[in-house]
Order: C-alpha cells, then sequence, then structure tokens
C-alpha cells in the first residue's frame, strides 16, 4: 500500500470518526436547548395557571390550542411530584405526536389537583432535522474537500520523493549515470536526494574497486597458474615416481586445475557483468542441445544416467558462447547432482526451457542457490556455474528460476 494511501485513509477514518462524535454531541447540546426553551414556555403557563388560581380562587378553564394543551385532575393530598416529562400531543382523536410535558399541582379550595401541561415537540424536531441536515452537509463537503485537497496538494508535494526513488530504480552500478539532482524547498527531501546521491556514488566506487580488483586477480594468476601446469607437466613426464609421489602429483594437478577453472569462471563472470560480449546471433536452441548431449553421452553413459527429451524449435538473439555456457552449466548441474541409475528430462518449447533430474530428496535453499561460491559439500564445482548462469539469463532478459518437486530438482528458463 502506498503511504499516500495509507495517509488518506487513516485522515478520512479520523476525520469521520471525530465528526460522528462532534456530530452526536452536537446534536444532543441542541435537542438540550431545545428542550430546555420548552421547559421554559411550560414554566410560563404553570405560573400563569398559579396566578389564576390565587386571582379567581378556582381552576381555569380546560385550555387546548394548536400546539398547547393544559388538563386538570383531582388527586390525593402531596401524591404529585413536579417533573418534565417526555409523553404524547394528541393532535387530533386518534393522531399523536411527540410532545414535552410538565407535572405540577395546585390546590384550589382546599381540594388538590393534578396538573399537567402539554406541548407539541413537532416544530423543535423539525428544526433539530433542519440543523442536523446541515450539520452532516457539512461534514461531507467538508471530507469531500479535505479528499481532493490531500490528493491534489499531497501528490503535488510527494512528487520529489517519486523522483528519487525513479531515479533508484533506474541505478545500475554498473553505469555511468549520475542520479539526477531533484529541486525541492521540503528540506527533507532534500536530505534524502543528498543521501542517496552520495550513497550510490560510494557505491560505485565499491564496484570499480571491487571489479578492478577482480580483473586484476584473475590476470595475474593466468600466468602462475600457466607457469604451474607447464612444470607439473614437464614433471610428470621426466622420471619414474613411486606410488605415493604419483599420488601427491595428482592432488596438485587436480588443486591447478580447479584454481584454473575458477579463474577462468571469475574471469567470464566480469565479462558477463560488464556486457563485454557482444557477438549476439540467431541460435535454433534445438540444434545447440542436441550437440551438447551428444559431447556429454559418455558421461551419461558412465554415471548411467537416462536421459529424455521432448524439444521443439526455438530461435533466440543471443552470444552463442553464452548460451552454450548457460546450458552446460545446467545441463552439468544436472549430472553432476544427480546419482548413478538416475534420470534427466529435458523440455524445449517456445516459452521455456525446463531441465529436471534425480538426487538428494531435499529441496536446494532458495536465498543461496544462486550465490556466489555456493555449492554442496560434495560438490567438486567452483560454486559459479549457477551464478553465472543467472547473469547470463539477466543479461539476454530471461529468468531462471529453481524449484523441488519430489523426486525432481527443476531449472526453468522462461524466455
Amino acid at each position: 500500500m502506498k503511504l499516500l494511501t495509507l495517509y488518506n485513509r487513516v485522515n478520512i477514518i479520523t476525520t469521520v470518526v471525530v465528526m460522528l462524535i462532534t456530530g452526536i454531541i452536537y446534536y444532543q447540546a441542541i435537542s438540550w436547548i431545545l428542550n430546555d426553551q420548552n421547559d421554559k414556555a411550560l414554566k410560563v403557563e404553570e405560573d400563569e395557571v398559579f396566578d389564576y388560581v390565587k386571582l379567581n380562587r378556582q381552576l381555569p378553564q380546560v385550555f387546548e390550542s394548536k400546539d398547547q394543551q393544559i388538563s386538570f385532575a383531582e388527586a390525593p393530598a402531596n401524591s404529585v411530584k413536579r417533573e418534565f416529562i417526555n409523553t404524547q400531543y394528541q393532535k387530533e382523536k386518534n393522531e399523536y405526536e411527540s410532545g414535552r410535558g410538565l407535572v405540577s399541582s395546585v390546590t384550589v379550595n382546599g381540594k388538590y389537583y393534578k396538573v399537567l401541561i402539554v406541548e407539541s415537540k413537532v416544530e423543535t424536531e423539525d428544526l433539530i432535522q433542519i440543523i442536523f441536515a446541515i450539520t452532516i452537509g457539512v461534514i461531507l463537503l467538508l471530507l469531500l474537500v479535505l479528499l481532493v485537497a490531500n490528493r491534489l496538494i499531497l501528490n503535488r508535494l510527494w512528487q520529489p520523493f517519486y523522483s528519487i526513488l525513479r531515479e533508484l530504480q533506474l541505478f545500475n552500478v554498473t553505469e555511468n549515470r549520475e542520479i539526477a539532482k531533484t529541486d525541492t524547498r521540503i528540506e527533507e527531501f532534500n536530505q534524502l536526494n543528498q543521501a542517496v546521491t552520495l550513497t550510490t556514488e560510494k557505491a560505485k566506487l565499491d564496484y570499480k574497486d571491487l571489479k578492478a580488483f577482480t580483473e586484476n586477480a584473475s590476470h595475474e594468476l593466468l600466468t602462475p597458474i600457466a607457469v604451474i601446469n607447464s612444470k607439473l607437466d614437464t614433471l610428470i613426464q621426466t622420471d619414474n615416481f613411486s606410488e605415493r609421489q604419483s599420488k601427491l602429483l595428482n592432488d596438485l594437478y587436480g588443486a591447478v586445475s580447479r584454481l584454473s577453472r575458477l579463474n577462468q569462471s571469475l574471469l567470464l563472470l566480469v565479462k558477463i557483468e560488464n556486457r563485454l560480449l557482444h557477438d549476439q546471433q540467431s541460435i535454433n536452441l534445438k540444434t545447440l542441445i542436441e550437440e551438447l548431449l551428444a559431447q556429454l553421452e559418455d558421461i551419461f553413459h558412465d554415471k548411467q544416467i537416462t536421459v529424455s527429451t521432448t524439444l521443439d524449435n526455438k530461435e533466440v538473439t543471443a552470444s552463442r558462447y553464452l548460451m552454450e555456457i548457460l546450458l552446460n552449466n545446467l545441463i552439468i548441474n544436472a549430472v553432476r547432482h544427480n546419482h548413478p541409475g538416475g534420470e534427466i528430462i529435458i523440455d524445449l518449447n517456445t516459452d521455456s526451457f525446463t531441465i529436471k533430474n534425480t538426487g538428494d530428496a531435499h529441496a536446494l535453499p532458495d536465498d543461496k542457490i544462486f550465490t556466489r561460491f555456493h555449492k554442496s559439500s560434495g560438490s567438486d564445482g567452483s560454486g559459479l556455474g549457477l551464478t553465472i548462469s543467472k547473469q547470463i539469463c539477466e543479461n539476454f532478459n530471461f529468468s531462471l528460476n529453481y524449484q523441488y518437486l519430489l523426486p525432481h530438482h527443476t531449472f526453468i528458463i522462461k524466455f
């Protein structure tokens, strides 16, 4: 959820709740004020009754007007409690409407009477409804204005943030493109822009240092590795060795071979990341896969692995050299992590390339599978094969994903 959306939602909900509570309080206050006015009017009528009785020593006639009724009823002495009540006002026969009443008492010629004065509340309630309707209208108008203002003003205020965010999304540590400065009067966004600029500059410098170190280290290693290989070849051919010496020489030879492969992989990764391989051409993946499988037949046979394929014609525009590395890495990976008598299933269609292999009965860790130098404990690889494969796919806008569905480990390239 966007921050602007969340802010608007919280703001509107808070405003609605506050206004509802305020509206209820306002409604109760208006009702209380109007009831108080009715009570004062009833008290005036009560005083007039008392004045009439005091002057004439008799009850006035039963009074009834359009919106007021006064009635008298004989009652036991001191049995009436003076109070204001909400009651019914009889408008016509069998027609009632809400009213406000005052219960009182008066003594005339030694007789005790209950006095009931009732006024209609229709006009009062109509006034309350009108006031409440106006209030609701004002609240709705205020909410509408608040929503529009938030949307227009906040969108404008947040434009610098979105500009900085777009620059970050377009940032690539391998490019020389600078983060554009965003002009704004808001201090926080200026600070954010400065922090982003400094961070990206540091990231590019660190990347250049790392790139230079990797390139220099790999190039510097080429010569001593070649010398060691040459000397080992010469040493192996010059004399007879004991079994122990032969084993030591074989171990050295294997270690130097792994070091050479690692060095070549690092150099290749640097070239791929910096997009230094531009020999793109149209490639038929079906033909390329068939060629690679033919080259690896002896390996499949030695490990007794059954390979089944379903290959459709699929043309891609890419570097043949990199596509060979990509497909070869995935096939070799399927062989290396398979068990004797296992199987490999390869499927190629217009949308994807899928390779499945049997192997360990547990899934590989998703967060580490494409990480540099990550490999299983029994693997003799460099730990860069899948990293290189992932980088090649990203270069050609393919996606490479892994999933495990018992008993197969599956790698899928989506074109």
